[in-house]
C-alpha cells in the first residue's frame, strides 16, 4: 500500500505544481513567486494533513522526492511559458482549460491518497475524520495559494470543487469497508473525482448561492 501512496503523491504533487505555477504567472508574480505559489500549492495540503494526524513535523519534510519534484515542475512550467509567451497568450482559454485539467486530477489523487495516508499510516478509523482528511489534503494546497495571491479561495466560488472531492472520498470509503480491492477502489475513486469536476468545468457546474447584485438598488 505504501508504494501506491507514494505513486499517488508523485503524480498529484506534479499535476498541482503546475497548476498552481501558472496560477502564479497569470498573476504575473516573479519566477520566486511562481515557485513559491506551485509548491505550496502541491504540499500546503499535505502539510496540513499531517498536522491534523499530529504527524509533526509534516513527513514533506523527511522525504525530500516530494519536494524536488514540485520544485522542479514548477521550475520546468515557468521556462516553458516564459520561451512560449506568444502561444500562452494566443491559446489563453485552452491554457485555463489545460489548468483545471491539472487541477482535477491532483484533487482526485489527493483526495484518495490523504484517506490512504489517514488508513494505513495513521492507522485512524473514524470514517468521518477519513474523509474531512482527504477533502483538506486535496483543498488545503490551493486555499493557501489563493489567500497569499488576495483572492477567495476557488473552493469557496466556483466549479463544484470540494463536493467533488466529498463525493469521491465518501465513495472511496464505502469501497474501503467492503474489502474492495484497494488498487481498484483508489482508481474509482480518483476517477469519480476527476469525472464531477470535469464535468463542472465543461457544463458549468456550480452550487447554488445567493446573488445579492441582483436586487441591489440602482
Amino acid at each position: 500500500m505504501d508504494n501506491i501512496i507514494f505513486t499517488l503523491e508523485v503524480i498529484g504533487t506534479i499535476a498541482f505544481a503546475i497548476s498552481g505555477s501558472i496560477v502564479g504567472i497569470k498573476k504575473q508574480v516573479d519566477i520566486f513567486g511562481v515557485v513559491f505559489l506551485g509548491i505550496t500549492t502541491a504540499v500546503g495540503g499535505g502539510i496540513t494533513r499531517d498536522i491534523i494526524l499530529g504527524q509533526t513535523p509534516p513527513l514533506i519534510f523527511s522525504n525530500y522526492t516530494i519536494m524536488l519534484l514540485a520544485f522542479l515542475s514548477c521550475v520546468a512550467t515557468y521556462i516553458f511559458v516564459d520561451c512560449n509567451k506568444k502561444y500562452f497568450l494566443k491559446k489563453y482559454s485552452q491554457i485555463d482549460n489545460i489548468v483545471n485539467v491539472f487541477d482535477a486530477i491532483g484533487l482526485g489523487i489527493f483526495t484518495i491518497g490523504g484517506m490512504n495516508t489517514a488508513i494505513f499510516n495513521a492507522n485512524i478509523t473514524n470514517g468521518l475524520l477519513i474523509i474531512f482528511v482527504g477533502l483538506i489534503t486535496s483543498v488545503g494546497g490551493g486555499i493557501i495559494r489563493d489567500i497569499l495571491i488576495n483572492d477567495i479561495p476557488f473552493v469557496l466560488r466556483k466549479k463544484i470543487y470540494a463536493l467533488a472531492s466529498i463525493v469521491g472520498g465518501v465513495l472511496y470509503y464505502i469501497l474501503y469497508l467492503y474489502n474492495i480491492n484497494s488498487i481498484i477502489s483508489t482508481v474509482v475513486g480518483v476517477v469519480v473525482v476527476f469525472a464531477i469536476r470535469m464535468g463542472a468545468t465543461k457544463f458549468l457546474w456550480n452550487l447554488p448561492k445567493i446573488n445579492l447584485d441582483a436586487h441591489s438598488e440602482k
